[in-house]
This record gives structure tokens, C-alpha cells and sequence, in this order.
């Protein structure tokens, strides 16, 4: 049976490195997996979305709409853009920090209300937290990738050794004990 992790956020937060760090989990695991390339304005500040597909065999790293088991996301709004995408009873893990859109810095929009209510009115169950903060105490803003996994990690039957093993493979060693601070901390959020 196939899984569908969705990691959706804005240009600049290391949504690359989390499918990566996710690729190499379930690779050693011994699934099939197939990470898509990330889609979208991958800019600082664009919406950026990546897919993370593993099971048995997998043939597409595409996910449609109603198919994503987990959505991972860096900020409310676009937890909110891509709810949609999830299965009934899927779950999204999200950091309540909210980035404007240019439509909001702009003015011609204001940021949404209510984001977790409608998610969870969807029937997602959802985890948000401010991920921010956690990276913010780890030792830097940029961690919040890794702080969002470290929560998530709580979904799957993977040790917490199997995630060092893929981190070590996955981030430079001068920010290793950094992003495993990182996601202890989301772990333990």
C-alpha cells in the first residue's frame, strides 16, 4: 500500500531538505519511494510544494487531490491551499507561523481568519504548533524543516535512530547537532 506525504510551504524554507531527509528514511527502510521535484515559485517567498510517495512499488511521484495521507507544512495559509489533497481522516502537520502573501504585503488581500478551524471543520486532524519558535531555540530560524519532521516522526514506526542515520546523511556536519536539537524539540513538542 502506497503512502502520500505532501510538503507544502514558501520559497526558502528547506522543503527540499525535508524530502530529501524523508527520501533517505524510507529508502534505508527498504520501501520504493519516488520524491518529486519541488513545483511552484521556489523563490524566496513563492508557494512551493514537494510529493514524497513510498510503499511496496510506487510508479508516480505525483499526488492528486483526496490521496494525501500526511501534508507537512511550513505555514497556515498554505496548509489551508492544499487541504484538499488530503484523504479523509489525513493529517496535517503544520507551523502556525503566517507568512503574507504578496497579495496581502500588497494590500489588495488580507491574510485569512480562522485557518486551523476550517482545516479541522475539512476532518483533518490537525497538529499545529509554532515551529518557528522550536527552530529559534534549537539555534536558528532555518531548523523549522527539521522541527516540523521531528513532529511528524510521531506517525511512522521509524526509531529515532533511523532518523539521526538520515539526517547525518542529509545535512552538512556543522549544522548536524543543530538539526537534531531541531528535531528533538519538534519531537518532544
Amino acid at each position: 500500500m502506497t503512502k502520500n506525504i505532501m510538503i507544502v510551504g514558501v520559497g526558502g524554507q528547506g522543503s527540499l531538505l525535508a524530502s530529501k531527509l524523508l527520501g533517505q528514511l524510507l529508502l534505508t527502510a527498504g520501501y520504493d519511494v519516488k520524491v518529486s521535484e519541488v513545483h511552484g515559485m521556489s523563490q524566496r517567498g513563492g508557494s512551493v510544494v514537494t510529493y514524497v510517495r513510498f510503499g511496496d512499488k510506487v510508479y508516480s511521484p505525483v499526488i492528486d487531490k483526496g490521496e494525501a495521507d500526511y501534508i507537512i507544512s511550513f505555514e497556515l495559509l498554505e496548509a489551508a491551499r492544499y487541504v484538499e489533497f488530503l484523504k479523509p481522516g489525513g493529517h496535517i502537520v503544520v507551523n502556525t507561523q503566517q507568512i503574507d502573501p504578496m497579495p496581502v504585503i500588497t494590500g489588495a488581500a488580507q491574510y485569512p481568519e480562522n485557518l486551523l478551524e476550517k482545516m479541522k471543520e475539512s476532518g483533518a486532524e490537525v497538529e499545529a504548533f509554532d515551529a518557528l519558535k522550536v527552530a529559534e531555540e534549537a539555534g536558528s530560524p532555518k531548523a523549522v524543516n527539521i522541527a516540523l519532521l521531528g513532529k511528524l516522526s510521531h506517525k511512522f514506526d521509524f526509531t529515532e535512530e533511523q532518523w539521526m542515520a538520515a539526517l547525518e546523511k542529509c545535512v552538512p556536519p556543522k549544522f548536524l547537532e543543530l538539526n537534531k536539537k531541531a528535531f528533538e524539540l519538534g519531537r518532544n513538542s
